[in-house]
């Protein structure tokens, strides 16, 4: 359906990827969209594998992005970004976190992480952004805040007015932890 915006957002347990979707989903929601979200958990507490399925437009019927009709790939680790990369569709957008985190295989020895993948994959997708996220957090003041970080920098590439970002995340987040997030948000607004 040409009407309807696919975003896949992937990573591994401990990313904040959940409330990353539940952010983007308000965003949605706030602008006047039918938004259908769906979440995958993995063995995520032990660092498995963690996708969300974000789908907005006029009218939405299935929280599922079918293979193939993903617009956004917005990828929280490097290797996780490879695996649904066929999930794309072409022509479509990745955004990527550059953060390496080595899968069982690789922490045993057993095999070795891949090397250039984001050059890979911007091969592959030119429209592809990598965001220094863990860099970006710290400057903000908490290396927990790589999520929304990433939120900023997918704002970038969504036409929706800054204000609908900034609401949401002042409604999903705790006031404690709310000025560290937006400062955040605000770094992640400025990769390009």
């Amino acid at each position: 359906m040409a009407d309807v915006t696919n975003i896949l957002l992937a990573g591994v347990g401990g990313q904040g990827i959940l409330l990353a979707s539940e952010v983007l989903s308000e965003v949605t929601l706030l602008a006047g969209f039918d938004v259908k979200k769906n979440e995958i958990h993995g063995m995520s507490q032990r660092g498995g594998s963690v996708v969300s399925h974000v789908r907005y437009g006029d009218k939405v019927y299935s929280s599922i992005i079918p293979e193939g009709e993903v617009d956004i790939l917005f990828s929280f680790e490097m290797l996780e970004t490879r695996r649904y990369l066929p999930l794309l569709r072409a022509g479509g957008k990745v955004i990527i976190n550059n953060w390496k985190i080595a899968p069982p295989s690789v922490a045993l020895g057993k095999q070795a992480y891949p090397e250039n993948l984001a050059e890979d994959i911007q091969a592959q997708f030119p429209d592809t952004r990598v965001v220094d996220g863990l860099d970006l957090a710290l400057e903000a003041g908490n290396s927990k805040t790589v999520n929304v970080v990433l939120l900023g920098a997918l704002s970038n590439v969504l036409d929706f007015d800054r204000e609908l970002w900034l609401a949401a995340l002042k409604k999903m987040i705790p006031e404690r932890l709310l000025d560290i997030n937006l400062k955040a948000f605000e770094l992640g607004c400025q990769v390009k």
